[in-house]
């Protein structure tokens, strides 16, 4: 199945769009043993890419360009980039979120982008430019990623660390009283550990939205203009059923608020404070609908423990 995360949003550019760079004879010029940047080649500007020179490495290769002054990134952290990606025989990009206004987030070392991504990037610093040229193997492997890039290969990309944001484990806020016997029960731990969502039996779910605090943080509170990042045990009403738990895995997920494609998801999270956790019950006409989402059937109620770890 693929994972919920991945479908309640809008998809992203991520990675894989862009017209894919012809290859070509001219010469490389090289530097550090990566393609060198021809121009732009301070952080921020929009760089490009001169084309790679003889065989690629077989192992990742992360070179700091310039490094920056914040802290190094960790696992779990997330950042805030600009990128621009080329193949090793390529003389134009394939993708960049460079002039386009809005850096690209990812978190660290979650397995939501390439692995020569998740590995390149932890303990580089905030701040820094940084080349990657990641080999197939951490990249798109022999499949590729069709039509755009071809199975085999080597991608060089140019990233700017323009922020830099940690993430804690869990949800902190005050204890709410869970007073509704009606409603699902949601645990209150603290340490990133698994939390608990039990459905009440032989109750009929409500047929309106219901968001509600379980642990009240005192966080910014969520716009449609933010991302936030979360963990989440999500659970169908009708069989008590876990669909997806990110806690159970420990990794967070990234959510830009105005690309959640499933509608209660996106209502019941606008105004809930970062630090909180909330429970979520989504009536099926706004959420999947009659639509079979894999082990989701088509009109289920979601029920959801859902932390709001960080708001950006």
């Amino acid at each position: 199945m693929r994972r919920l995360a991945g479908l309640l949003v809008v998809p992203l550019l991520l990675l894989s769009t862009a017209a894919c760079g012809d290859s070509g004879s001219d010469s490389a010029e090289m530097k550090n043993g990566v393609p060198a940047i021809t121009k732009g080649a301070k952080f921020g500007e929009t760089p490009t890419l001169s084309q790679g020179k003889g065989d690629p490495p077989k192992e990742l290769k992360a070179v700091t360009v310039s490094e920056g002054t914040g802290p190094a990134l960790k696992k779990g952290d997330v950042a805030q980039v600009n990128y621009y990606g080329q193949v090793w025989d390529g003389k134009e990009p394939f993708d960049q979120s460079f002039g386009k206004g809005k850096p690209f987030e990812v978190t660290v070392g979650a397995g939501m982008v390439i692995k020569g991504w998740d590995q390149g990037l932890e303990g580089k610093k905030v701040g820094s430019r940084v080349e990657l040229v990641i080999p197939p193997a951490l990249g798109y492997g022999d499949q590729g990623s069709p039509p755009k890039i071809k199975g085999g290969a080597t991608l060089v990309f140019v990233v700017d660390i323009v922020k830099g944001t940690s993430v804690p484990v869990s949800a902190t806020g005050k204890e709410v009283p869970q007073e509704d016997k009606d409603l699902p029960k949601i645990g209150t731990n603290t340490d990133g550990k698994e939390v608990s969502v039990t459905v009440p039996k032989d109750v009929n779910p409500p047929a309106k939205l219901v968001s509600n605090y379980v642990l009240e943080g005192s966080g910014p509170a969520v716009k449609d203009s933010d991302s936030v990042v979360v963990k989440f045990h999500g659970k169908t009403w009708k069989d008590d059923k876990t669909f997806e738990s990110t806690y159970a895995t420990d990794q967070t997920v990234t959510w830009p608020i105005g690309e959640i494609s499933v509608k209660g998801l996106k209502e019941g999270l606008i105004g809930k404070k970062a630090g909180s956790r909330i429970l979520l019950v989504i009536p099926p006409d706004q959420g999947f609908g009659d639509k079979e989402q894999g082990t989701i059937p088509a009109n289920s109620t979601l029920v959801f423990s859902l932390d709001i770890l960080a708001v950006m």
